[in-house]
């Protein structure tokens, strides 16, 4: 039926009754929209809108016997029932907060404050910056936020869904029916917002948006900071009340050029790394089990919500949201907290390739693509069922540089080691003809996922001193490491796949055999300077197949543990970092699963303890000596001493400090000691022995040179000095020169 014009009788200040306000008609289908909470501007209606002398006040209430608006003075205005659960009436002079009295049937009052009387919880500058796809902190404005807006507490919404016809916020707190909590779009981006009075921290929530072609679709918040633990999939308010105390870490932090320090990486999935313990209850097994080892830094796989486990993290649907199935995200907070007070740097695995097609996340987010590129052959990875991101999109790309932001300034990460970059440079991966389409200047190279990488670098080294961006990268791509600035993609280190390839594939063959497979040994260090390298021997080298690191090599048990020790010396005395995957820095011997802790019953066997006692020499060795990693990334740090000895499986090389101390590497990959074998040296004098892998305190047999060997002023292989040694069987040796 028609609304009809109403005259509402109010209440002047003195207690004399105002003359009578016929109110504006409101069309039966404007009624229809804002009582079901269809219509994209309820706030025009809504709330408290100026008339003649005074205000309308209106509200929505289904089933309310009775409405009353209580002013910040105290007057009460009665408000009428319009339609359909519509109420209205008139309060005469300023306009004035106000809250909203209604009684029910068969029900208590209720009393609170009105939705809609508040101005917008976002403000113009950040719809201008969002419109240009610039804000940097875009974390601090979209999503949920409990906090005071106009003085009352409460919590504000927001979200980007720009191919709605109306939003919603639906949750627990009103049994997941968002009628009467409709949003308001504020401009033409689709950026859609309500702020909820009264809505603590703790609820569940979602968004409900309409699409185009008049579907109610429900969806988790793209920006939330907080959610229910998997396999549930609703967003929660959050409120963080953490206090860091790593001032002093992040100060130092900024000082330090992290491309040439040390950096030996602890790579691990918390959630087996040993199952059942949350963030907080992880930091001190952690700590203590990081300082035993001696690494530089913990890298945890991607940390991001996820809803299926078996994808280690790598397949993300809450972007800004720690994954709640280890604690609250200040439960994070403790633990990065807790490991740079302990000196130990943090990285995590970013994942802005893909996402999953999961319903109720991104995927289709306002009922058509809006994450994902709108064309098949660029919007999906065929490889992983996923769907790729827009990367041409300015607000896309905002939401991604803004979100390796948050996790750099909002946890203090300390890097990021961004996933799967090959995927995002090349139109064509994995693909088959016809399957992609060129770029418009007829190239295979992803222009746009191009630009977004330099611009998340750029961005991210310029507000954070002292982070790193680490490149997951397996090709050829020419500039990875290189400046921003010489158009190349800015990142800081790039993971070595090459290296870990050939060197594995020659690991694995019989001693017997390696002479003939010498070259893989040997060919990294053809192309070792050309971008700035990170070793990896990740968690992909340890799945699917391929066993662990201890199984993948030749011989009985001995030999297996021996050709670890050798291929781990060998590992950190190459030029670049190092990373190692749980489990290996002692001999697991299964293979890693999530579905399962680590192997730890091994380390009951002395000679796995005596593998985890070398790595732990391996990393203090190398933090102390400038020469294993001041020059990393130059050519003057290295230098061959013998790269053809192919007959006896040996390699050996130089690595230079900056100030000119040199250490000798000597790796004997036969399974037989070597010796007397002489080797040319720069210097004559007493060279010491710093590591040799086969000392029986690593489960080694013992065969060495005493601690020390001597090199004489006679010439050798083009050096000016030499020295007769013996070269362990499947082990390293590392000299250095006794000042």
């Amino acid at each position: 039926m028609m609304a009809k014009s109403k005259s509402t009788t109010g209440t002047e200040s003195g207690g004399k009754k105002a003359s009578a306000i016929a109110l504006p008609v409101l069309h039966p289908d404007l009624i229809s929209s804002i009582v079901g909470g269809s219509h994209p501007h309820p706030h025009a209606t809504l709330g408290q809108h100026p008339h003649e002398n005074g205000y309308i006040i209106r509200a929505v209430r289904p089933l309310a016997s009775s409405v009353t608006a209580i002013r910040a003075d105290g007057e009460r205005i009665p408000l009428d029932h319009v339609a359909d659960g519509l109420w209205q009436g008139f309060a005469q002079g300023d306009g004035q907060a106000y809250r909203l009295e209604t009684a029910y049937a068969n029900g208590p009052d209720w009393t609170a404050d009105d939705p809609y009387r508040f101005v917008p919880s976002v403000g113009d500058l950040d719809l201008y910056l969002w419109g240009q796809g610039r804000h940097e902190q875009l974390w601090q404005v979209f999503g949920a936020h409990y906090r005071p807006h106009e003085g009352v507490a409460g919590t504000s919404f927001s979200v980007w869904a720009p191919h709605a016809k109306a939003a919603r916020v639906i949750g627990d707190f009103n049994r997941w029916n968002g009628a009467a909590h409709s949003m308001r779009r504020l401009d033409d981006n689709g950026v859609w917002e309500l702020f909820i009075p009264g809505l603590d921290p703790g609820n569940t929530y979602k968004f409900e948006l309409q699409t185009a072609a008049g579907q109610w679709v429900q969806r988790a918040d793209p920006m939330a900071r907080y959610t229910e633990t998997p396999p549930a999939t609703a967003s929660v308010i959050g409120k963080t009340e953490y206090q860091w105390g790593d001032a002093g870490w992040l100060q130092k932090r900024g000082t330090r050029d992290p491309h040439n320090s040390p950096m030996s990486i602890y790579e691990m999935h918390l959630g087996s790394w040993r199952p059942g313990l949350g963030y907080r209850d992880a930091a001190d097994q952690l700590i203590d089990y990081i300082h035993e080892l001696g690494f530089t830094h913990v890298e945890f796989m991607p940390l991001a919500e996820h809803p299926f486990g078996g994808s280690w993290g790598y397949q993300v649907t809450g972007y800004y949201a720690p994954t709640s199935r280890f604690g609250h995200p200040d439960d994070l907070r403790y633990l990065i907290d807790r490991l740079h007070q302990a000196d130990i740097a943090v990285i995590m695995d970013w994942v802005p390739a893909h996402f999953p097609k999961d319903e109720w996340a991104l995927a289709n987010f306002d009922g058509q693509p809006l994450y994902e590129h709108t064309d098949p052959r660029r919007g999906e990875q065929p490889d992983w069922g996923t769907l790729v991101f827009n990367f041409g999109d300015s607000q896309v790309r905002n939401f991604l540089v803004a979100n390796a932001l948050y996790w750099l300034e909002e946890f203090h990460i300390d890097g990021l080691r961004v996933d799967a970059v090959a995927s995002m440079l090349y139109l064509d991966y994995s693909r088959k003809d016809g399957e992609w389409e060129p770029n418009e200047l007829g190239g295979r190279e992803n222009l746009e996922a191009i630009s977004f990488l330099q611009e998340v670098n750029a961005t991210a080294y310029k507000r954070n001193p002292g982070v790193v961006m680490i490149a997951e990268e397996s090709t050829s791509w020419a500039g990875v490491t290189k400046p921003t600035s010489q158009s190349g993609l800015g990142f800081g280190l790039k993971w070595n796949m090459g290296w870990m390839h050939d060197t594995l594939q020659y690991m694995q063959e019989d001693p017997m055999y390696r002479s003939h497979h010498h070259n893989d040994i040997t060919f990294s260090f053809l192309y070792a300077f050309s971008e700035n390298f990170l070793l990896p021997i990740s968690h992909d080298e340890v799945v699917h197949g391929k066993g662990s690191l201890l199984a993948k090599m030749p011989g009985d048990q001995w030999q297996k543990l021996a050709n670890v020790r050798a291929y781990l010396s060998f590992m950190w005395a190459h030029p670049g970092k190092q990373l190692l995957f749980m489990g290996q820095e002692f001999g697991q011997p299964s293979e890693w699963s999530e579905e399962r802790g680590l192997d730890w019953w091994i380390l009951d066997q002395p000679v796995h303890q005596g593998l985890s006692r070398l790595v732990g020499a391996l990393n203090r060795v190398y933090r102390a000596e400038g020469a294993l990693w001041q020059q990393d990334n130059t050519p003057s740090g290295f230098e061959w001493l013998e790269a053809g000895d192919s007959a006896h499986n040996v390699v050996s090389f130089l690595r230079w400090s900056s100030d000119g101390q040199p250490i000798a590497i000597l790796q004997n990959f036969s399974g037989n000691p070597v010796g007397p074998y002489r080797a040319g040296l720069p210097f004559a004098g007493i060279w010491d022995e710093l590591l040799n892998t086969d000392a029986t305190e690593y489960g080694g047999s013992g065969v060495g040179n005493f601690g020390a060997v001597t090199a004489t002023d006679t010439p050798w292989a083009g050096r000016p000095a030499s020295a007769e040694l013996t070269l362990p069987p499947l082990a390293g040796l590392w000299l250095k020169l006794r000042r």
